[in-house]
């Protein structure tokens, strides 16, 4: 069954719509982690009770990810958090429901008050800045099924295990070593419009890699050998090398 995924082609099937963007989670993590069960996901009365509480149903996308996988921590909240149903919340301009906020509190993600009817509605980012008045949602994703393709993957390369690292010191040579030995992954380029600031998915031979504009590059590899040769491929003060 590994073996079997391309993960390229199953990528490829899972940004052209909700549908397919659960099932290339479901075939992802059941071949890089451990297979979606039941009880991995929040209960129908646990979506209830949030709408109740805020005076409005949830889109149907985030409710068909909150079902699917929104109790497995290890999916959704190595870093950066995605919130509980019974902590999701309306901002305080009143703009945006949010419902993922960064690991230090440096940001938030939402999707705009206006969008909610919006079987799949699109996704904003804000940061959290000292002048409040500066703050303001800015395009993420288009589609909140992305962010949650885009949150399976990024969780996945910051698990506290021998199978991930991070290279801090990444540069125009190692950009360019990537490009060059790796397959770049079809999903799209985001913050959403910005081609020149984007970050970037490839895959090596069993590793996982995101490029975040080459300032960092994080990794996950389906093996220890496997990530051993990329860090051999792309050599650098890798964090998590002891070899």
């Amino acid at each position: 069954m590994t073996r079997e995924f391309d993960l390229v082609r199953a990528l490829a099937a899972g940004v052209e719509g909700r549908r397919g963007a659960w099932e290339f989670i479901r075939r992802f993590v059941a071949n890089w982690s451990v297979a979606l069960g039941d009880g991995d996901g929040w209960d129908e009365a646990d979506l209830v009770a949030a709408e109740e509480r805020l005076g409005f149903r949830l889109p149907p996308a985030l409710r068909e990810a909150y079902l699917l996988l929104g109790r497995r921590r290890d999916l959704t909240g190595n870093h950066d958090v995605l919130l509980g149903p019974s902590e999701l919340y309306v901002d305080e301009a009143k703009e945006a429901l949010v419902f993922r906020h960064e690991n230090q509190g440096a940001s938030s993600w939402g999707i705009l008050l206006d969008e909610l009817m919006d079987e799949d509605p699109a996704v904003f980012i804000r940061a959290d800045l000292a002048d409040k008045a500066a703050e303001h949602w800015e395009s993420w994703l288009e589609r909140l099924s992305l962010c949650f393709i885009e949150i399976v993957l990024s969780e996945s390369l910051q698990a506290d295990d021998e199978l991930c690292d991070f290279l801090s010191d990444f540069d125009d040579s190692g950009v360019d070593l990537l490009e060059r030995n790796c397959i770049r992954l079809p999903f799209p380029a985001y913050p959403m419009g910005d081609e020149e600031h984007a970050i970037r998915w490839f895959l090596g031979h069993d590793v996982l890699l995101r490029d975040d504009d080459g300032t960092a590059l994080l990794a996950r590899g389906r093996t220890e050998a496997a990530l051993d040769a990329m860090r051999d491929l792309l050599p650098g003060d890798w964090l998590n090398d002891f070899r």
